[in-house]
């Protein structure tokens, strides 16, 4: 469907990183700050659009969101105090990420609206808002959400406790400290892991409107059948979503079914849909600088075929309403790895021009 194609792209940006693992906070303390590197994903983005000639008439950028310093990805030195578990738990347990959304929500129904949103951002809770934003204007009932993912996010924080304290108390490998606090009674905050899960709660958007692709946490089979009620309360959580009618679609089916990735995208009915990748698609393995490296992620290729495939639904079956790209890590973006130049803000600029600029060929 065309008929919103004389609308403008507006590239907007919101560095807001509340990660309250520990590396990252102590890569935030303890980090050396590069004067002459960027720690904005939009403008490095933008800077990479811009020096490769793709920016037709008909785009524009407006900037970022303010954001407190202490959530930077990068805090100056003055907000080191903050600079904690406690600080960042809190604010994730406080709704904060929530908040936030919220002011992005304002911002594209205020500053962006009628026209197509493009955020280029950091936490992945920050899509509510902007697709909160656009299911508004268009009616709840219009718009589709597609996630591009390695992570469901559609966990609420006490299934993940569950899992979590299960898997202390049945691994001996396992990574997580049963004497951590902040394993524990946590409350079911909107946050970056759960987001979709309280969009789908509060009518947002509809479970047959939303579809999560290329996810490598969805459980096994045997996990279904672990009789542990923690577990099942977890696993039940996918369940639920699929028996909801949500679509969700493991990495290694993207990639060796292209045919059932397309017929389940076909089966989109909305005049609308929101398109958002989760740069984490491709981590430790197309890319390096994004904040969630617990799973391999796909290479160049794979996550241009998978978002090749939904760009079509964009073009062919529906209108783009937004997208966005997510999940950067700005410390780690653009430096040098043993795999070489890390080319997260590349394989991102890549992306919005296959989805938004209509490109159909490889850089």
């Amino acid at each position: 469907m065309n008929q919103d194609r004389q609308k403008a792209l507006v590239f907007f940006g919101c560095p807001m990183d509340c990660d309250e693992k520990y590396d990252a906070i102590e890569d935030k303390r303890t980090g050396l700050r590069s004067s002459e590197k960027t720690y904005d994903p939009l403008r490095a983005v933008m800077a990479v659009l811009s020096d490769n000639g793709r920016m037709p008439d008909g785009c524009r950028e407006i900037g970022s969101l303010e954001v407190p310093p202490w959530l930077l990805p990068a805090p100056p030195s003055s907000e080191q105090a903050r600079i904690t578990s406690e600080e960042f738990i809190g604010f994730i347990d406080r709704d904060g990420c929530r908040d936030m959304a919220g002011s992005v929500k304002r911002f594209v129904a205020e500053k962006v609206l009628p026209d197509i949103p493009c955020m280029v951002g950091i936490d992945h809770c920050l899509t509510g808002g902007a697709f909160e934003a656009v299911a508004d204007y268009y009616g709840k009932d219009a718009v589709s959400l597609v996630v591009v993912d390695t992570h469901t996010d559609a966990v609420p924080m006490s299934a993940l406790s569950d899992a979590i304290q299960y898997d202390m108390d049945t691994n001996p490998q396992s990574v997580y400290d049963p004497a951590d606090p902040f394993l524990y009674n946590r409350p079911d905050s909107y946050n970056a892991s759960s987001f979709l899960h309280h969009l789908v709660k509060d009518g947002i958007v509809q479970p047959r409107d939303l579809y999560v692709l290329g996810v490598s946490d969805y459980p096994d089979k045997k996990t279904f059948r672990i009789k542990d009620p923690r577990i099942q309360r977890y696993a039940g959580v996918f369940s639920d979503l699929k028996r909801s009618g949500c679509t969700i679609l493991a990495k290694k089916e993207c990639l060796s079914s292209p045919k059932k990735l397309k017929a389940l995208l076909a089966k989109i009915r909305t005049p609308y849909v929101y398109v958002s990748v989760d740069m984490d698609i491709g981590a430790m393995n197309a890319v390096e600088g994004v904040r969630f490296r617990n799973w391999k992620g796909m290479d160049e290729r794979g996550i241009y075929k998978l978002v090749d495939a939904v760009a079509q639904v964009a073009t062919e079956r529906a209108s783009l309403a937004g997208m966005d790209v997510m999940e950067m890590d700005p410390r780690r973006a653009g430096e040098v790895f043993g795999s070489g130049r890390d080319r997260t803000y590349e394989i991102a600029a890549n992306i919005i021009s296959r989805v938004a600029l209509r490109e159909t060929k490889s850089r």
